[in-house]
């Protein structure tokens, strides 16, 4: 019996099985708009697969979702007056029940991570060049705090074009994407100073940074210390600041930032950057990350080999999301969080 169904099939499959249970946002606001309740499964198109999710990962991305903050993000299709996808979460790590006609890569049976449209479930829809297969010496929940966090970074160090030897600064060292770029700049061979708040420098520093630096207390643009690369993923540094600490040919790469207005956050620095880079030495580059199975990929190895470990603050069920959202906002995660929704056997 083969294990490759036609998407129509999966999907009335799905859709006689009835509903699931599931963290529903019918609206943009605080904590209170994610509850649980129970919606029906997904139905999948020809290059998507069907995952009984085991676990999904929840970072500063799942907050701005939440609010819609910044506005542009709705402008930008995630929904203008309500989220487009009911169901959130993207992170996501399980076991495929089903795959579309045009699928080619996995096989109902198959453990897999990566990016699904509404991971906080317990079945999601991924397309099938968003998703790997699950490294085998990682828990579920470990495998669902990489995709997003660990793509990011690994596409900031590209942009920064890090090579051995060189010296990298990481801002917000301690996130979601900045424990990731720390691992990975040292795999690269880099001698990496990881910036975070002092009750974090401990994480940062069992990561493998060289140098750790506490923002409230060190200045990294104090002329000291030159970098070639900067990867700026929080604090919102101007970009006069991030000039100071590069060297007279580095590299700063915006890859985000939490503060700048309810419009545009911190994507009109972002996009100051490369005008910057027009009339300076220097070079500022802004990072619009995607979703990809290819960085997936060029990770795992490094994950199975423990070049690369993820962080995980705190494990929460589906049923207590709303607490592992309060706990993000509080700013305490060190690392990522991760749901865990499915811990049986995989569902046949």
């Amino acid at each position: 019996m083969t294990n490759h169904i036609s998407a129509t099939a999966a999907g009335n499959q799905a859709a006689a099985d009835g509903t699931m249970k599931a963290i529903v946002q019918d609206a943009y606001g605080a904590v209170d708009v994610l509850r649980s309740g129970r919606t029906e499964r997904p139905r999948i198109a020809e290059n998507e697969v069907l995952i009984r999710v085991h676990a999904a990962g929840m970072d500063r991305g799942t907050w701005h979702m939440m609010t819609g903050r910044p506005y542009l993000m709705r402008i930008l299709g995630f929904g203008f007056r309500r989220p487009k996808n009911s169901v959130p979460g993207l992170d996501v790590a399980g076991t495929v029940v089903a795959v579309g006609s045009a699928v080619s890569r996995f096989a109902a049976g198959d453990q897999v991570y990566g990016m699904s449209r509404g991971s906080f479930a317990e079945y999601a829809a991924a397309l099938e060049d968003k998703l790997a297969h699950k490294p085998s010496n990682l828990s579920f929940e470990q495998a669902a705090v990489v995709p997003i966090s660990a793509g990011t970074a690994l596409q900031a160090l590209d942009a920064g074009r890090v090579e051995r030897g060189q010296k990298v600064l990481v801002l917000g060292a301690s996130g979601g994407v900045g424990t990731y770029a720390v691992q990975l700049a040292k795999s690269l061979g880099a001698e990496v100073t990881g910036v975070s708040s002092a009750g974090k420098v401990d994480l940062v520093r069992s990561l493998g940074a060289d140098h750790v630096l506490d923002y409230a207390a060190d200045d990294f643009a104090d002329g000291s210390r030159r970098y070639d690369v900067i990867l700026d993923i929080g604090g919102n540094p101007k970009l006069s600041r991030l000039r100071r600490a590069l060297t007279p040919t580095g590299t700063a790469v915006v890859v985000g930032g939490e503060e700048g207005g309810k419009w545009t956050g911190g994507f009109g620095r972002s996009l100051r950057a490369p005008l910057v880079s027009l009339v300076v030495r220097q070079r500022l580059a802004m990072l619009a990350s995607k979703e990809r199975a290819s960085d997936l990929e060029r990770l795992t190895p490094l994950l199975e080999s423990g070049a690369v470990t993820p962080s995980i603050d705190r494990t929460y069920t589906l049923g207590e999301v709303q607490d592992a959202m309060r706990h993000l906002e509080a700013g305490h995660v060190r690392g990522k969080i991760a749901i865990t929704v499915f811990s049986g056997e995989a569902a046949s």
